[in-house]
C-alpha cells in the first residue's frame, strides 16, 4: 500500500453539464482533491468531450487542480491549448506515442508549453511493462481499470497487477487509477499502491457526495443508500 495520502479526483464526465460550475463547486466542497477532466477526440476513443474552452471555463471557477486526461490521437498538437486552458496535470496515452522515442517527444513537448506535472496512461487492454524506461520521466502514471472511452463501466480487478508492477519498479510519483472505482473497491486500489483515485458516477450520482468521497478515500464506511442525489443547485 502507498504511504501517500489518497487523493480523490472526481471525473467531470459524470456531472450535470448544464450546471457544470455548480457541480465543480459542490464536489470541491464535498472534499475533492483534484478535478479529473476527460478529453476524448472521437478517434482514439469513440466518444467526444470537453475541448479547451470548456476546460478554461472550469478553470475559471475551480479551486482544485485540473487533472486533464487526453484520450486523443494527437496529444502533442493539443498540449499548448490545454496548458493555456488551465491544465495542472496533463496525461497522454502510451498507445498513441509511437514507442519510447515518441513518448519522450510528447513528454518534452508538454513541459515546453508549461505543464509541470506530466502523466502517462496505459489503457485496460495494454501491457504495462513497455513503459518501464519512461517511469523516470513522468510525474504520474494512470492505469485504466476499464477500456478508455465511456463512463459507467465496471471495474476490472486484474488491472491492479499493473499498479503493483509500477510500484515494484520503484516509481515514486503519483499512481492513478480510473474506471469503475467506488467505495466497494477503492480499498483494493489503495492496497495495490494507487494514491490518486478517479471516480465519476460513484461521486456525482451519490446521495451524499462528501460521504462517497470519504468512503473512497477510506475515511468512512461505504454508503448504503442507492438513491441518487438531488440535482437542485447548492445553496450559497
Amino acid at each position: 500500500m502507498s504511504s501517500r495520502a489518497t487523493l480523490i479526483s472526481p471525473s467531470l464526465l459524470a456531472c450535470d453539464f448544464t450546471r457544470i460550475g455548480e457541480e465543480v463547486r459542490a464536489v470541491e466542497a464535498a472534499g475533492a482533491d483534484w478535478l479529473h477532466v476527460d478529453v476524448m477526440d472521437g478517434h482514439y476513443v469513440p466518444n467526444l468531450t470537453l475541448g479547451p474552452p470548456i476546460v478554461k471555463a472550469v478553470h475559471g471557477v475551480a479551486k482544485r487542480p485540473l487533472d486533464v486526461h487526453l484520450m486523443v490521437t494527437n496529444p502533442l498538437e493539443l498540449a499548448e491549448a490545454y496548458a493555456k486552458a488551465g491544465a495542472d496535470t496533463l496525461t497522454f496515452h502510451w498507445e498513441v506515442a509511437d514507442g519510447i522515442a515518441g513518448a519522450r517527444e510528447i513528454i518534452q513537448g508538454f513541459r515546453d508549453v508549461g505543464i509541470r506535472s506530466v502523466g502517462l496512461a496505459v489503457d485496460g487492454g495494454t501491457p504495462v511493462e513497455p513503459i518501464a524506461e519512461l517511469l523516470g520521466s513522468v510525474d504520474l502514471v494512470l492505469i485504466m481499470s476499464i477500456q478508455a472511452g465511456f463512463g459507467g463501466q465496471s471495474f476490472q480487478e486484474h488491472q491492479l497487477d499493473k499498479v503493483r508492477w509500477v510500484r515494484a519498479q520503484g516509481f515514486q510519483g503519483h499512481l492513478e487509477m480510473d474506471g469503475g472505482i467506488g467505495p466497494a473497491n477503492a480499498h483494493l486500489c489503495r492496497e495495490a499502491g494507487a494514491d490518486v483515485l478517479v471516480a465519476g458516477t460513484a461521486v456525482y450520482k451519490a446521495p451524499d457526495m462528501a460521504q462517497a468521497i470519504r468512503a473512497i478515500r477510506g475515511d468512512a464506511p461505504s454508503p448504503k443508500s442507492s438513491q441518487t442525489r438531488s440535482v437542485e443547485a447548492p445553496q450559497s
